[in-house]
């Protein structure tokens, strides 16, 4: 397992496939931040509650020059479905080798009823227009969370 990132860190690069298939990459230097969070099931509960969450924030989100982009191990034909169904306009990206996660320290040992596995780490990192880590949540909760990290990103005047 990858260590944690931390504000200041260089974040890694990557390229991952979206729903149409299309190669999207963290492109540094854009004027813009990002937004990247990590989920680790489109369809479930609580990962629809906070893609939802974050769509409804979009507008306000991209006007303060944040972009979002969701990245989950799930296969490129799960995430059109998912994007679909929820009116997702923001980038699914799938990571199914979990490399980008295990690259951003959002990959690693999980415990859930008891038994201790590998899995991803519901987890969200800011980085800045030149690729720096700005901000880094870890085991972040699906619910209540896009509001929390507006207040974090000092949004909500």
């Amino acid at each position: 397992m990858a260590d944690r990132l931390v504000t200041g860190d260089t974040a890694p690069a990557f390229t991952l496939k979206d729903p149409t298939g299309q190669d999207i990459s963290l492109s540094p230097g854009n004027g813009r931040h990002t937004i990247v969070y990590f989920y680790p099931a489109a369809s479930t509960p609580g990962c629809t509650k906070q893609a939802c969450d974050f769509r409804d924030n979009l507008a306000s989100l991209q006007s303060a020059g944040y972009d979002v982009v969701g990245i989950s191990p799930d296969p490129v034909a799960k995430l059109a479905k998912f994007a679909e169904k929820e009116s997702l306009s923001f980038p699914l990206l799938s990571d199914e080798d979990h490399a980008v996660a295990e690259a951003y320290g959002a990959w690693g040992e999980k415990k859930n009823y008891g038994k201790t596995y590998e899995g991803l780490i519901r987890s969200t990192v800011v980085v800045d227009p030149d690729g720096k880590v700005s901000l880094a949540q870890y085991n972040v909760r699906a619910t209540g969370h896009v509001a929390k990290l507006r207040r974090d990103l000092k949004l909500d005047a």
